[in-house]
């Protein structure tokens, strides 16, 4: 199912201001907000994002641009099990 044309982009106006802002800024742009959408303009600049407990680094790439930013920031942790087996 395609996306509607009539559905404006997702982005908080905050993290707007913080990207123009560090235009030329080599600093991560630290932030909450997982639910905003990447557009072309991020491309090339690197995002911390918050995943409920630290902030995770994310390098943004063209192949990112329409997608959550919540996407590239894993929220869980998987257990890694050892072999118990070990011979």
């Amino acid at each position: 199912m395609a996306r509607s044309s009539k559905k404006p982009v997702a982005i908080d106006t905050h993290l707007l201001r913080k990207i123009f802002k560090a235009k030329y800024a080599n600093r991560p742009i630290e932030t909450y907000s997982r639910r905003s959408t990447i557009i072309p303009e991020m491309v090339g600049k690197i995002f911390a994002v918050h995943n409920g407990h630290k902030f995770l680094q994310v390098l943004i790439t063209e192949d990112m641009v329409w997608h959550k930013l919540g996407e590239f920031s894993q929220t869980r942790k998987f257990p890694v099990r050892k072999d118990e087996t070990v011979k």
